[in-house]
């Protein structure tokens, strides 16, 4: 038996009856009366106790004396960053610098560099324990392969020997440790680049350690991968095989320098461009290295410019991390910019990139949907093998998590515009067997990005589809995910993405959090005293269940200035699940109360009842008690007569249906009442047609009512009740994607947050039907009250 819920007491309650879980829905259908799915669900508690350690104290302690950059500098900061935008910034790589300053002065006089300066960066840039790479996170493979790079252009221009012989003495060190590396994060063609470093380094007469195993097992995958590569398809069409072309032999650059990108680059990247202009001396390759090379002060990254990749990510982090609303039109200038260069094959890294790949497109096609823009799911098509796989790259060596989770996520949330022909289903499919066996084995270490929320993000993105998944609860969820700098990303080096891994986003999103935290504290300490003030325990309204109702209303509409919304969909959500519980109480033979009618109530929402009722400032029994709270709640919320009558007009509307599905009825009180606490339903009959208006109602409706079905089937488990709800989840994924269509298509701003709330409520339904009261209380605890750290 429950004693108290670790929230209740955290909040200062009294621990409230508890009621067996089966006790609320074995009631006849006839007396449940209007309590509806939702609060139905608010009313019932745990089945057992959830156990949380509540540390506010220590946690804050730990944080004392940290401190606090203002919100305001730290929103101006980000969008000067976000509006200077250029071709992407992303760290340098030692080994592509090295391979620049093999280049040999192409006016032919006498044995010098072409590019001194990156002589000098890799002078400059040397690691203490005699390695070049990844400063802060080891990985064996990037500091072996950076170190055997630079010191093959220190020795072959015979400079800087004491760097030299510290970099190659750490080689002689460290070369064992190579099969230490989690196989997920073996860099890009490394089996065919490092080989051929190591046959380079002999030739300048370096004292390689080529005796271990290690080196035979590389060899051994070189030639097997060497065997596999399609010469002929390597000189026809651009594939990602040339991001490795230094590593090959007997190229046809007559053939090869077609497939030249018009920036005059292979592939964006240095070293396959580097290695072009000694094979060829073309002028574009030169061309291209003088520019890089230059914006770069000596040092080159991995590849450049990364443009599209930037702005992709950098919108997704920020709408993950809940801080969207301050940057709305730099965001809105990054998906402009990503929908011009949209093609139907799909999306890269840049913008001339000649190579798309399904993680770029994947994000790309999931964000520009949800903001109205058109995309058509056919770009997935491309990446479809004939076996049912998705490849990032056609005739890659093993699959990426992350980018699976990207296509996951893409038709997961993107998948509502009429005309798909099942691509998207089938993606979907597949990435989930995918990465549960990946979760089930534990292996979601990831071949582009090495993140430890990684995991996290997975398995929330498993257990919450988007129809299920509340944006705050996300949002608490991924400022624990995101590693702001620590995340490193995975290429033929380590490198980093400064913009969108970036510290200074997760300090935002943590003030940011932390305010509405100390925003919901209030709100429900408010709440709690109005209940308290009109007595609605009485009525059926349990401290918890109260506490349910604010949190779905402030997990959705979560804007500070959006408080009149955020309340009046709390305030709402408890009344209507006292009246519908002294429905219920009168309806049971065993209880004797005042006899409350539908009619009765109906009746004195007029005017002058309200006004008779204000003047006699009494409550004289439950039923005058309860008109009482309503009457006084509709002055609460109301800002003038038009919304003041509007509201009246929603609680007749949800009276008067005193039938079946009550769960749809109880559902559309709430959006009206959100738009009537806005201000915007005067607005929205003007901007939204009344047949468009009418089947997002219908919609919603509609989803709410088979969600209740649901709920209450899943306590009879005979068969057919059982294909019943499976068929019913089987409409809800249906009807879902006609919403979002009808929300998310291009609409003026005002219509599309309209159009938004009605998302907000169907979302919160489904979220009560997927959730265990225990997951409940714990995103409460998250989101409302343990401190963000």
């Amino acid at each position: 038996m429950l004693t108290a819920t670790p929230i209740l007491q955290h909040v200062g309650f009294r621990s409230p009856i508890v009621k067996p879980r089966h006790q609320c829905f074995l009631q006849p259908r006839s007396q449940r009366g209007h309590r509806g799915f939702i609060m139905e669900s608010l009313y019932r508690e745990a089945p057992e106790a959830v156990t949380y350690k509540l540390q506010v104290v220590e946690e804050a302690q730990r944080h004392k004396g940290e401190p606090r950059q203002k919100m305001p500098d730290m929103i101006d900061a980000i969008r000067a960053q976000l509006r200077s935008m250029g071709d992407g910034e992303i760290s340098v790589s030692p080994y592509d610098t090295a391979w620049v300053a093999l280049v040999k002065n192409v006016d032919g006089k006498g044995h010098s560099p072409q590019f001194p300066s990156c002589i000098d960066w890799i002078a400059q840039n040397q690691l203490p324990d005699g390695s070049w790479g990844d400063a802060t996170f080891f990985l064996v493979q990037d500091r072996i392969i950076n170190t055997l790079a630079c010191i093959i252009a220190l020795k072959f221009w015979n400079v800087h020997d004491e760097r030299c012989k510290k970099g190659l003495s750490f080689i002689h060190k460290n070369m064992w440790r190579l099969p230490e590396d989690d196989e997920n994060w073996t860099l890009a063609g490394f089996e065919t680049i490092f080989p051929t470093l190591l046959e380079m380094a002999k030739d300048l007469g370096l004292d390689m350690p080529c005796d271990e195993r290690i080196l035979q097992e590389i060899y051994a995958k070189r030639d097997l991968k060497v065997s596999k590569i399609p010469k002929d398809l390597l000189h026809s069409v651009p594939t990602a095989l040339l991001l490795s072309i230094e590593g090959m032999q007997g190229l046809d650059w007559k053939r090869l320098l077609k497939l030249q990108s018009p920036d005059g680059s292979f592939m964006s990247s240095a070293t396959p461009t580097a290695y072009a202009l000694m094979q060829t001396g073309d002028k574009k390759c030169l061309e291209f290295l003088d520019n890089i090379v230059n914006k770069f002060d000596g040092g080159v990254p991995f590849v450049h410019p990364v443009e599209l990749y930037e702005r992709l990510w950098v919108v997704d982090r920020l709408e993950r991390l809940g801080i969207s609303s301050y940057f709305r039109s730099e965001i809105k200038s990054c998906l402009d910019y990503a929908y011009r260069h949209w093609s139907e094959e799909g999306v890269g890294f840049t913008r001339d990139c000649a190579v798309r790949d399904i993680d770029d497109t994947a994000m790309g096609f999931r964000l520009l949907r949800l903001h109205g823009y058109r995309v058509s799911p056919d770009v997935f098509k491309r990446f479809e093998e004939e076996d049912g796989e998705f490849v990032v790259y056609p005739g890659q060596s093993n699959q990426s998590v992350s980018a699976m989770y990207n296509l996951y996520r893409a038709a997961d949330q993107a998948a509502f515009f009429p005309g798909d022909d099942g691509v998207l289903r089938r993606g979907k499919s597949y990435c989930l067997e995918f990465l549960r066996e990946r979760r089930a084995s534990g292996e979601l270490n990831d071949k582009w990005i090495i993140s430890s929320g990684l995991p996290g993000e997975v398995a929330y993105g498993l257990d919450f589809p988007w129809k299920a998944s509340l944006p705050r609860v996300e949002t608490r969820m991924y400022l624990e995910q995101y590693g702001g700098s620590d995340n490193v990303w995975i290429g033929k080096v380590l490198h980093r993405m400064h913009l969108f891994n970036n510290d200074q986003f997760l300090k935002l999103a943590r003030a940011d959090f932390s305010d509405f935290q100390r925003l919901c504290r209030l709100e429900w300490h408010g709440l709690k005293r109005w209940c308290e003030k009109n007595n609605l325990e009485m009525h059926g309204v349990t401290p918890q269940s109260a506490l349910r109702a604010y949190f779905l209303a402030a997990a959705n509409i979560f804007e500070p200035d959006r408080d009149a919304e955020r309340m009046g969909w709390a305030r709402t959500a408890v009344i209507a699940q006292a009246i519908s519980s002294c429905f219920l109480m009168s309806s049971n033979a065993y209880y004797t109360t005042t006899d409350i009618t539908r009619e009765g109530l109906i009746s004195a929402l007029t005017c002058d009842g309200c006004h008779t009722l204000a003047r006699r400032g009494v409550k004289e029994s439950t039923e005058n008690g309860l008109l009482y709270a309503l009457h006084e709640l509709i002055d609460l919320l109301a800002p003038d007569n038009d919304a003041s009558n509007s509201l009246r007009e929603a609680w007749k509307a949800w009276l008067t249906d005193g039938h079946e599905p009550c769960e749809g009825n109880t559902a559309m009180l709430l959006v009206r009442t959100v738009e009537i606490c806005s201000g915007r339903h005067c607005s929205a009959n003007q901007t939204l047609k009344l047949s468009e208006y009418s089947q997002l109602e219908q919609l919603t409706s509609s989803i709410c009512s088979k969600l209740g079905s649901i709920i209450l089937s899943q306590v009879n488990r005979n068969g057919s009740t059982t294909e019943n709800a499976e068929n019913l989840e089987q409409q809800v994924d249906w009807e879902m994607q006609d919403l979002a269509q009808c929300v998310f298509q291009s609409c003026n701003a005002t219509s599309r947050v309209t159009k938004q709330t009605f998302v907000h409520v169907a979302r919160s339904y489904c979220y009560i039907a997927h959730s265990s009261p225990e997951t409940v209380n714990s995103h409460i605890y998250k989101v409302i009250f343990q401190d963000v750290l």
